[in-house]
């Protein structure tokens, strides 16, 4: 727009053209509708004439501010909401200088709320917003001053656009109780603490609406300021914090004081995140010297302060997870089982995140300190959440008739934090192996969908880790068993349960786990048979068929290529072809005719590109051969073995010709199984 001149004139009443002199050229905007066009070309108009004499007045008539009165307030309006960038920049220096100015305006809006004058309180909404906007930090700290801030904040009650009257000084003064725990005798951190709570009720509340982010941003700058000036103080106060660990510590401090001297500490760290980090270390060790984790350790235990003690422990682990790390290694200290037991009970999420920054792998490589924490943690306290989850199972598979103890969210959170170590420290499978998964999978007898899938998601990621002692252990204790029941009971519905049971399978056979695969299919087969209609189910069996004919030799061309992910099963569509066309034109069988081996050297080309466009139908057919070779008896097989070996496919007798330097032949015992059949499919006819 910058470029353009104003809107030089209307059309037809439906266009509106613009004219632009550096370029030459003409711009026009259409409309539908008559109405549409004359109301934007009124505002045009209007914002035009307000541009023109924004530009006029700041450069010519803005040597200074008018006099605040009743009076002059139409005059200030129109100066502050009017104003361009510069005419604001020119305007905040102008306040500025005028000392009282300020002062006066906020003197001019008490006069206006005792005389009831509706009009003048609408300007001076307008007016006070209008200044905010400016987004002067020296303004901002100057009207948000203890002073005049309850002024302002009742300046902005009469907004002209509100359906009804606002009451902001009364929300702030009367419905907000600020509450001493400790008392503080430093009159700079009141003043600090009242003015930082205004700000904030003045930004997220009154002008939620009508800030912009740049003000937004200013007004948080002030906010954290004065937080970490709170600090700041707070913590120069050696008598202050002196009392209030003592009064932590005093077993004669009622339950409901030392509730509120927790929240105050939990209050206190939060505000440290407004330090630079060097400094909010420097205060966190002191508050360690001062024994915080020792208070922590104690008002864990009461239910009033659990939160607010989680809350600080995450403020710690989020600056800096060895200040609590360095503590939780000491001998005799109580508070990681403390935090166990917290993870059993309604606040088990903040005690899941506690765990993993605590348990985190970069924890693990920290050197010993990393590696102690969780030496301490399996041998001492897996015990414990793994007597909780058998203690929250009934004793039989689908007894639900009482009910069992234990919370859902506290058994997901055990089995989310139990995926979680075995992620973070592999090396400790074997011993979750051994002493965690027959008592997790007992979670499977809950009636619960989701918990019965979280024990299934463990399994999984137990078996996520490569390791034929694994493997050889859930063989040997049966463990799949109770996993394959839910499959079964359940296994027609598509849910999270099945979902999650399917994937598991899914995992074992693209893992090539040789034993599991033959395990899972030997033993529950006659389970799984129902949903072969199943991807997976049959795609497991498919799988487990190929392992069972063993290692091929590496001269068959088509084993070789049978290797691959994308394997195609030549066998089975030679087979088709040959089925489909068993007979030559006179009746004979084809693979007598000496016409065939010509046709097969004659469109040797073409029958790999048709092999090539008809993928999907040979990888059905594959399937199908897979199956039937499986079902052979074991007589047969071993039969099989001892015959040697002949290229199975047409395309196999020609790679093998080609290398052999002669003519393409079918092997005689194919030929003779093909006369076979031809002989019997004679005998029909006749």
């Amino acid at each position: 727009m910058s470029s353009l001149n104003y809107a030089d004139n209307i059309i037809s009443h439906t266009i509106i053209s613009w004219r632009d002199p550096e370029g030459s050229t003409e711009l026009a905007l259409s409309f539908q509708e008559t109405a549409g066009c004359s109301h934007i070309w009124n505002h045009i108009c209007t914002m035009q004439r307000n541009l023109h004499f924004s530009s006029l007045n700041m450069s010519t008539e803005l040597r200074e501010l008018p006099d605040v009165d009743i009076s002059n307030l139409p005059q200030i309006l129109e100066i502050v909401t009017e104003s361009g960038i510069k005419g604001q920049m020119r305007l905040a220096g102008l306040m500025l200088k005028d000392v009282k100015f300020f002062d006066n305006l906020m003197n001019v809006f008490e006069m206006c709320e005792d005389l009831e004058k509706l009009d003048c309180l609408h300007m001076m909404f307008n007016i006070v917003k209008g200044i905010i906007s400016l987004n002067s930090h020296q303004i901002l700290e100057k009207i948000l001053g203890d002073s005049l801030i309850m002024k302002v904040i009742g300046s902005l009650e009469y907004d002209p656009d509100a359906p009804q009257s606002l009451h902001y000084r009364n929300d702030v003064t009367t419905h907000v109780v600020f509450k001493e725990a400790i008392p503080i005798k430093n009159p700079m951190v009141l003043s600090k603490i009242h003015q930082t709570y205004r700000i904030g009720y003045l930004k997220d509340v009154i002008l939620s609406r009508v800030v912009d982010d740049a003000t937004a941003t200013s007004l948080d700058s002030i906010i954290n300021a004065n937080k970490a000036a709170i600090v700041t103080l707070l913590k120069d106060d050696s008598n202050f914090f002196q009392e209030l660990f003592a009064r932590l510590r005093s077993p004669s401090t009622s339950v409901e004081s030392k509730s509120d001297l927790v929240h105050f500490l939990h209050e206190f760290c939060s505000l440290s995140k407004s330090l630079e980090m060097e400094l909010k270390l420097r205060l966190f060790k002191e508050l360690i010297d001062k024994g915080i984790f020792d208070v922590i350790g104690e008002v864990l235990q009461l239910p009033d302060t659990q939160h607010a003690s989680a809350d600080i422990l995450l403020i710690f682990l989020t600056a800096d997870p060895k200040l609590l790390r360095s503590y939780l290694v000491k001998p005799e200290t109580p508070l990681l089982g403390l935090l166990v037991k917290g993870l059993m009970e309604d606040f088990g999420v903040k005690m899941l995140e506690i765990f993993r920054i605590l348990l985190a792998s970069r924890a693990l490589s920290a050197g010993a300190q990393g590696a102690n924490i969780m030496d301490i943690f399996c041998e001492k306290h897996i015990p414990e959440l793994v007597n909780f989850i058998t203690t929250s199972c009934p004793e039989k598979p689908g007894d639900t008739s009482e009910s069992t103890p234990g919370r859902v969210s506290s058994l997901l959170n055990i089995c989310e934090l139990l995926c979680f170590c075995v992620q973070q420290d592999p090396s400790r499978t074997t011993f979750l192996l051994q002493n965690a998964t027959e008592k997790v999978l007992f979670l499977t007898r809950r009636k619960e969908k989701s918990i019965v899938a979280a024990a299934v998601r463990f399994f999984r990621t137990l078996l996520s880790v490569l390791d034929e002692s694994v493997q050889s252990y859930v063989v040997k204790k049966n463990l799949l068993k109770p996993i394959i029941d839910v499959f079964v009971a359940g296994g027609n519905h598509d849910d999270l349960l099945i979902s999650s049971i399917l994937a598991l399978l899914e995992h074992i056979r693209k893992a090539k786990a040789t034993v599991l695969l033959k395990y899972v299919v030997d033993t529950f087969w006659d389970q799984l048979a129902p949903f072969e209609h199943r991807t997976s189910i049959q795609a497991l069996k498919n799988e487990q068929c190929i392992e069972s004919l063993g290692p091929k030799s590496n001269t068959d061309p088509v084993d070789m290529r049978g290797n691959s992910d994308g394997e195609k099963s030549a066998f089975d569509s030679s087979t088709q072809k040959e089925e489909a066309n068993p007979h030559s034109s006179n009746g004979e069988a084809a693979s007598s005719s000496p016409l065939r081996s010509e046709r097969v050297l004659d469109y040797e080309d073409d029958e790999d590109d048709d092999e090539d466009n008809k993928t999907q139908k040979q990888t059905e057919d594959s399937v199908k051969g897979r199956e039937k070779r499986c079902r052979c008896r074991e007589d047969e097989q071993d039969e099989c073995k001892k015959k040697p070996k002949l290229c199975p496919t047409i395309e196999g007798n020609k790679i093998s010709t080609e290398r052999d330097g002669g003519e393409a032949k079918e092997p005689e015992n194919a030929r003779s199984s093909e006369d076979n059949n031809n002989s019997v499919d004679e005998k029909k006819e006749s």
